[in-house]
């Protein structure tokens, strides 16, 4: 929302907000742009009948004051999914969805088409390098969107993927997420058929097809529909060499869930006019996005990557990407359960395993999240049964002496620290010494 906020800011409108949190980088950006509330919480009286419009995050509830003096003053009000699609109604569409990875394959593509020089608006999940913002609204002619399943708003409470009607589209795969929206996986799945029900007529549908769950659905599919899958690749110091076309490309991200979508991504690229060469060209400089297997610490003894992984699948992929790349490394993994999925004793059963292939592993559970949730707080034991293969902590400072004593001794160390949340306010130095 305050990516989109600074994005209409730039273009000359008069934007003002309301929240009753505001965290950096949030914070930070909109007081430089002279756009921080005064104070935080809500205000009616910001409400007035001199606004072109107002765009509701899913924060807001239903009876938030603000919405409510908006509604009764008759305003055009818009869920941020709806806002960029009116934007976008004369555009060609492009929107990627799935499970796990929609961001980095979406950022893959704008990569890609930045370097060939294509003009073109987006809507990603994460900061990327060479854009300024996670949002951008102009006139190009085309839009590349991050198609998040998450609800649009407390007004229409549906996926936001449902909203944007693309001309081409790519699954990346499907695994159970969101249970506190989707109370099940058969729900979960629909919410995927009616994505492929809103493309626009002639769409291309590009899908990993070695997923079991997309398999079912495309049987049979009369739409114009394109497996993908990924290509012969070799683990390098570096990353990974790919060959394609009778080529190689040494690519820096790493990770065959990576390299699984940048195929699919390709396809979608050639849609748009880049050649095959053009593509993995261009993707040799492509270094991934902020926080999504992102190597923020690489010296000799040890390797650190900061990863947002938090559903199931994530976490696995995750997972498995650097035990792979480094299989000479002693592997340290750290995971945060920080989502309401995560904090849910029926859901976690589904992150059985999913931690195996470290060496060692370690749960951080932050009783005040599970507080603020109103969830009862589990005992270490239990998660660590559940989850298997991992110690649990409460605290970010039994969690950090214990990762330290954990490293200690060891020539080379890959470390892994995957949250959604802050990690009980530790950061990778921490676990440097």
């Amino acid at each position: 929302m305050h990516n989109l906020a600074l994005e209409l800011l730039a273009h000359g409108h008069t934007i003002t907000g309301s929240d009753d949190e505001i965290f950096d980088p949030a914070k930070t950006r909109l007081q430089n742009a002279g756009i921080l509330p005064a104070e935080t919480g809500w205000f009616p009286p910001k409400v007035h009948a001199g606004l072109d419009g107002v765009i509701l995050g899913m924060h807001a509830r239903a009876d938030n004051p603000e919405l409510l003096c908006a509604k009764e003053l008759g305003l055009s009000i818009y869920s941020f999914p709806e806002f960029i699609y009116e934007h976008s109604k004369n555009k060609t569409r492009v929107v990627i969805g799935g499970s796990h990875g929609k961001t980095t394959s979406t950022a893959m593509l704008m990569h890609v088409l930045q370097e060939c020089g294509l003009d073109f608006d987006y809507l990603v999940g994460s900061q990327l390098e060479g854009f300024e913002r996670m949002v951008k609204i102009s006139n190009a002619p085309l839009i590349i969107i991050e198609g998040d399943e998450y609800l649009t708003s407390a007004l229409h409470p549906v996926p936001k993927f449902h909203i944007y009607r693309p001309h081409h589209a790519m699954i990346t795969g499907i695994a159970w997420d969101h249970i506190n929206v989707f109370p099940t996986f058969e729900n979960y799945v629909d919410q995927f058929r009616i994505f492929i029900d809103t493309l626009e007529p002639n769409a291309s549908l590009y899908w990993f097809e070695k997923d079991e769950e997309l398999q079912k659905m495309m049987h049979g599919s009369k739409i114009l529909e394109k497996p993908y899958q990924e290509p012969d690749f070799l683990v390098t110091e570096t990353g990974v060499d790919v060959f394609v076309g009778g080529n190689t490309y040494s690519l820096l991200i790493f990770g065959r869930h990576n390299l699984q979508n940048a195929a699919g991504v390709q396809l979608l690229a050639a849609d748009l006019g880049i050649s095959e060469d053009a593509f993995w060209t261009a993707m040799q400089s492509f270094a991934g996005t902020s926080r999504r297997l992102e190597k923020v610490v690489n010296t000799t003894p040890m390797v650190v990557f900061r990863d947002f992984a938090h559903a199931p699948s994530k976490v696995k992929a995750s997972v498995q990407a650097v035990r792979e790349q480094y299989p000479n490394h002693y592997f340290v993994a750290v995971f945060e359960l920080h989502t309401f999925s995560s904090l849910r004793a029926d859901f976690l059963p589904a992150y059985a395993h999913t931690l195996d292939p470290a060496d060692a592993a370690f749960l951080l559970f932050d009783p005040h999240v599970y507080a603020l949730k109103k969830m009862p707080i589990p005992e270490a034991s239990i998660l660590e049964k559940t989850v298997g293969h991992c110690r649990a902590f409460s605290t970010a400072s039994e969690l950090k002496s214990a990762v330290q004593k954990n490293i200690e001794g060891n020539e080379k160390t890959v470390l892994l620290l995957m949250s959604s949340g802050n990690l009980g306010g530790l950061t990778m130095t921490d676990f440097i010494f």
